[in-house]
């Protein structure tokens, strides 16, 4: 509605001075509660570097001062923002993973569900008729090879696991994950607990 998208527009300028002026901002952060209606849920000190739009949503993506960990915030979540010109922006440099600063081939082709773990080398086997799809989600820069099968191909990637293990779940029947392991088991066990979960009668 319109004051959803007032609201949104003072946090992109907000976002934007910050970057510009190089400092921190403060803000809520909300979800949504059994009334439909958000509710901040935590109070965050960060500093601003990008807005992505993904999936027709805009992110923030920015630094937790706190816990000194990147973070991507969906923009709607976002309230009582305010600058904090006291407190100079972190420069990305020195963020763990961002030696070499953004990255923007890595947004289009490693995280789908905006996860900030770290990428890990991921192979999997697909059913060919979903091959545009995944190049939609990781864009060109994988690996797809041809299996004795016809129907099916082999993909190599780099993506983050978590964003990788909820992908393959909502992907479930034309996909199966080969490597790594530990992501392969965790998928596994989330199988065994929905089934678990739909069994019950």
């Amino acid at each position: 509605n319109k004051t959803d998208n007032q609201a949104l527009f003072l946090n992109v300028e907000l976002i934007d001075e910050a970057i510009e002026r190089k400092c921190q901002i403060e803000f809520d952060y909300n979800k949504f509660g059994t009334d439909k209606k958000l509710h901040k849920s935590a109070f965050h000190k960060a500093s601003p570097y990008q807005l992505i739009l993904h999936n027709q949503r805009y992110y923030l993506m920015a630094l937790n001062e706190k816990w000194h960990n990147m973070g991507y915030y969906r923009l709607d979540r976002i309230s009582n923002m305010r600058l904090n010109e006291a407190k100079a922006l972190t420069d990305i440099r020195t963020v763990e993973g961002f030696e070499k600063g953004i990255d923007y081939k890595q947004f289009s082709s490693a995280l789908p569900y905006m996860f900030t773990d770290k990428h890990e080398k991921i192979e999997l086997k697909a059913q060919e008729r979903i091959v545009d799809q995944i190049v939609d989600w990781f864009g060109k820069d994988i690996k797809i090879e041809n299996t004795e099968n016809e129907n099916e191909v082999l993909v190599s990637l780099s993506a983050s696991p978590y964003a990788m293990e909820h992908w393959a779940m909502q992907y479930l029947n034309h996909v199966e994950v080969l490597e790594p392991e530990h992501l392969r088991e965790r998928i596994k066990t989330s199988l065994e607990k929905g089934l678990k979960t739909y069994n019950q009668l």
